[in-house]
């Protein structure tokens, strides 16, 4: 049944004048935006006046509303939590969106249980566990985890302590002197909680008592001429320093905050983050929002703000901002409830806390600056490569190119692979592997006839059976065709091409990609024509990077084959042994040989072997 053409005009006389969410919809039925609104009413009705002017990108997505719908809450902030989850799930394109979406890691002290161990972690959750962090480097806090391991000697097994204290012998840890053997009974729970509360002093940054302690061991070491012993605790003494130094930017008021920065432009924005726990800088980190055109700055980190700390498991007391964003009082309540105690949003003027802003205001301006020179060289690398070859070939609109190429042991077990760029950047979604069905010897051209025909008649197909069923084509696999076909040969390959695109009535521009005596690429074989091409153009660089990307997903692919291939024994060709069998028999007697040097009667000790296949396996040897 055909749906009810939505009034938009009858619709917006309908809003209710209460809080809630609003969900604007194309005519594809696709969201849009998401937005939050005091009063539903006052605020969606405003898109749809003719003198807002709030901007092309605005007025852009007004011209496509096709419906709207929108959802009641009790409060404001009850809007501000739906506004964020709708928006984190549905990824609108007219909402400012934070790119990154990272999980920190954490350590992780298990004090709830008997004998507790310091852990890796990626989420903090209410297991009466102890956390630190959210820290910036994953290998930063293996690091930390593995020296406070050695310096205190703690179990990092997954035994079930005190129940499993003596059922099984000690790991290498114990032997090797990195673990005290709790496992054992060598270690009682009182001595063994004294080390872990250390290690928690040590977290804490308490670094004083254990670096005099390993200095007062190596010298006394080094007096007994335990040269061995002094060099190892100079080595777990250097690691603690290293880590103490990481810590030397301090605050006096020992508290938890984050300090916010952005730099934007008229298309991008980054925010710099820094995090400081128990009063120490512990690292920092930037993020990138993507639809900030137009934005004010202060829209920005808003949306940066209410995304970020929804996601995070971690919410400090303070959070410190470069100027006020609008509902500040509402996520700021939002935050305290998230974090279970009073979350402070404040704007900071003078003193350190201004200082702290510059310095996170300069890194995000450094990065933004640094980023456009990558992007900048980035685009050289892509689409300016695209251009180079567009030139070289005199094409227009080259967007899709799809790079062939065949594998093959003296035609053991042929294989195609097929790998497309878009905008000079690999499509590895779209990327394709034949098995060859059609030829048994090592016959490239046969091959590639084979595989560009297959490719070319699934596209054929699919845009067929979508037309039919009346579906967007963007959810065939193979109906998009290329721009160009990029051929790993000169031009015998390219007449195979220019073969199947005849037989099957269609026409795409074919290349070939000729190689010299050393087998490196030398040129473009189009239109009949070898043309040279600068080997130290970024056009050159990306036929290489292509031609070799085809090359590598080929043999990955007929690697695996041979691996697979290698993997049958002899036993798959006995009739009645299937994989449980064949499991059960190289069980019992490891090796093939063994089977083949058994009688019946010695078959049948296997349980899963009855007589009459004993006999069957015998006779496969001894027939």
């Amino acid at each position: 049944m055909a749906q009810e053409k939505f009034d938009v005009q009858e619709e917006l006389k309908k809003l209710p004048n209460q809080p809630g969410v609003y969900i604007m919809r194309d005519s594809n039925d696709t969201i849009m935006y998401v937005g939050k609104a005091v009063n539903l009413h006052n605020r969606v009705r405003s898109y749809f006046r003719k003198i807002v002017g709030r901007g092309p990108q605005i007025d852009m997505m007004v011209k496509q509303i096709a419906r709207f719908e929108y959802i009641v809450t009790d409060s404001e902030l009850e809007a501000l939590v739906l506004e964020n989850n709708l928006i984190k799930e549905n990824s609108p394109r007219y909402n400012t969106m934070l790119k990154d979406d990272k999980t920190y890691p954490y350590i992780k002290v298990t004090v709830n249980e008997d004998y507790p161990r310091i852990l890796f972690s990626r989420l903090m959750k209410k297991d009466k566990a102890k956390y630190f962090g959210p820290f910036t480097s994953a290998a930063a806090v293996k690091d930390t985890i593995e020296l406070i391991n050695k310096l205190y000697q703690l179990r990092t097994c997954n035994r079930s302590l005190p129940k499993d204290i003596g059922v099984e012998r000690p790991c290498l840890n114990y032997h090797m002197k990195r673990c005290c053997g709790p496992c054992t009974g060598y270690v009682s729970k009182e001595d063994y909680r004294q080390r872990i509360d250390k290690a928690l002093d040590f977290l804490n940054g308490n670094y004083g008592v254990i670096i005099d302690d390993l200095t007062q061991k190596m010298e006394q070491a080094s007096e007994e001429m335990e040269f061995e012993q002094a060099a190892h605790y100079r080595d777990l003494l250097n690691s603690v320093k290293m880590v103490a130094q990481k810590q030397k930017m301090t605050d006096s008021a020992m508290e938890d905050k984050d300090i916010v920065a952005l730099a934007a432009d008229d298309k991008d924005a980054v925010v710099q983050v820094f995090f400081v726990r128990d009063g120490r800088l512990i690292g920092r980190e930037h993020f990138y929002m993507t639809h900030v055109s137009e934005n004010p700055k202060a829209e920005i980190l808003g949306n940066f703000v209410k995304q970020f700390y929804a996601g995070t498991p971690f919410i400090p007391r303070e959070l410190m901002l470069p100027e006020e964003i609008e509902d500040m009082d509402i996520i700021e309540k939002w935050l305290t409830q998230r974090k279970g105690s009073r979350v402070y949003i404040s704007v900071p003027k003078l003193g350190q806390k201004e200082k702290l802003m510059e310095l996170a205001a300069q890194n995000a301006e450094l990065v933004l600056s640094k980023d456009k020179e990558r992007l900048k060289r980035e685009e050289g690398r892509t689409i300016g490569a695209v251009k180079e070859i567009e030139n070289l070939l005199g094409m227009k609109g080259l967007n899709r190119m799809e790079a062939y190429d065949i594998s093959n042991i003296s035609g053991f077990a042929n294989v195609g692979s097929m790998v497309v760029y878009e905008k000079g950047k690999p499509k590895k979604s779209d990327y394709r592997k034949f098995r060859i069905k059609s030829v048994s010897g090592p016959d490239d051209y046969a091959c590639m006839h084979e595989v560009l025909t297959r490719r070319l008649m699934h596209g054929l197909e699919e845009k067929h059976e979508l037309e039919v069923r009346e579906i967007d084509s963007r959810f065939g696999s193979f109906t998009k065709f290329p721009d160009l076909i990029l051929m790993d040969g000169g031009r015998g390959q390219v007449n195979i091409a220019l073969r199947v695109l005849d037989e099957l009535g269609i026409y795409i521009p074919v290349c070939g990609m000729v190689k010299d005596d050393n087998h490196r690429t030398r040129g473009l074989y189009f239109n009949n024509i070898e043309i040279p091409i600068d080997r130290e153009s970024e056009g050159f660089k990306l036929i290489t990077r292509i031609q070799d990307e085809a090359h590598r997903f080929a043999i990955e692919y007929h690697r695996s084959l041979r691996s697979k291939a290698q993997v049958k024994s002899s036993l798959d060709d006995i009739p009645g042994i299937g994989p449980a069998r064949r499991k059960a028999l190289m069980k019992h007697f490891k090796s093939i040989e063994d089977i083949r040097n058994a009688d019946v009667e010695t078959l049948m000790q296997v349980p899963e072997i009855p007589e009459n296949v004993a006999k069957v396996i015998y006779d496969f040897f001894h027939g």
